[in-house]
């Protein structure tokens, strides 16, 4: 199976990934990354990313990982802590799968900035993804 196409075409048919310009970057079993251009409309007023925009990509890039070895999923729950404000030029989370069963799946997700060609960690998030599928 071609994840990465798979993938694309699924970012693709969610509005509000498409909304925000998201890209899927990597996507394997067991693992995901999507990034994202830091645009002022996703800065709140201080000019850091606005932390909506870090819970969406841990959230959706743990879904993809999880969605990889579990097949339609959805999120079941998520925690997310910010480390840092994100100030650069882009966002990218990177998602993997801690463990699996049959219905669920646990999955982790850091979120970097990237400026100057340099990441940096901004958000560490952890959470439950959920089979749609009877």
């Amino acid at each position: 199976m071609d994840y990465l196409k798979f993938g694309k075409e699924i970012l693709n048919a969610q509005p509000f990934s498409v909304l925000l310009g998201a890209e899927l970057t990597a996507f394997e079993q067991g693992k995901a990354e999507l990034t994202l251009r830091l645009e002022d409309k996703l800065k709140q007023q201080h000019g850091f990313a606005h932390g909506g925009v870090l819970a969406y990509l841990a959230d959706n890039a743990m879904t993809y990982a999880g969605g990889s070895v579990l097949g339609n999923v959805l999120t079941q729950e998520m925690k997310i802590n910010y480390t840092r404000p994100a100030l650069g030029e882009r966002l990218i989370a990177r998602a993997e799968v801690v463990s699996s069963g049959k219905r669920q799946a646990v999955c982790r997700c850091d979120v970097f900035v990237i400026k100057d060609d340099e990441e940096k960690l901004c958000a560490a998030a952890q959470g439950t993804i959920l089979s749609v599928e009877g």
